[in-house]
């Protein structure tokens, strides 16, 4: 799947999941891609002020990639959030959103009101490849109610067996758009191709 298209400018890309899946070093990932290698005017949003330093992860993230931050608690700051970077012709703007137990029917809520402001985002569904399939499918239907279109695979260099991946990819279907396989930003991602998915399973 052709993950970040020269569609619509400017272009809003939101990253959702459970915890620990590794959202925020992904999205420093990719921030760090779109304003390195293909000379975008990039802007970090999060809004995960729940977890205990997280926006400082961000924040030392964006300060290294040269990167302006801002932080929003509800969706009207999300929404004026945004509209800022656009008013400073910032045409790419990533949006760290706080891990999400998908048994958690009022974070979810809270998720999905956070979404509605933004009808044109670009959602991804990162998944850790850690989880066993049965979890990743039961997690990818919990977070279908928000409208993900993208799934990105984390943590493939801590993995042992895809096997069971298959098939929950398979019944989520939905393309995946990048696959990660370590800590350093901006590298260990990569954009995600038939022929390297089957790798992995092979």
């Amino acid at each position: 799947n052709p993950p970040l298209d020269d569609g619509s400018q400017p272009r809003t890309v939101v990253l959702v999941g459970p915890t620990g899946v590794g959202k925020t070093t992904t999205i420093a990932k990719l921030a760090a891609r779109a304003k390195i290698n293909e000379k975008r005017r990039v802007g970090l949003i999060t809004l995960d002020t729940f977890r205990i330093a997280a926006v400082d992860q961000l924040e030392k993230y964006a300060e290294i990639i040269g990167l302006p931050l801002l932080v929003a608690t509800n969706p009207r700051e999300l929404e004026e959030a945004v509209e800022e970077f656009h008013a400073k012709k910032i045409d790419m703007v990533f949006i760290d959103s706080a891990g999400r137990s998908p048994r958690d029917e009022l974070k979810m809520t809270e998720l999905r009101e956070f979404l509605s402001v933004l009808p044109d985002a670009e959602v991804h569904l990162v998944l850790s490849t850690t989880t066993h399939g049965k979890t990743i499918l039961s997690t990818a239907n919990r977070f279908s109610g928000i409208g993900f279109q993208k799934v990105i695979l984390t943590k493939v260099d801590e993995t042992i067996s895809f096997g069971s991946l298959v098939n929950a990819l398979v019944s989520i279907g939905r393309p995946v758009s990048f696959v990660t396989d370590g800590q350093n930003v901006p590298d260990d991602i990569v954009t995600s191709d038939p022929e390297r998915l089957a790798d992995l399973v092979l």
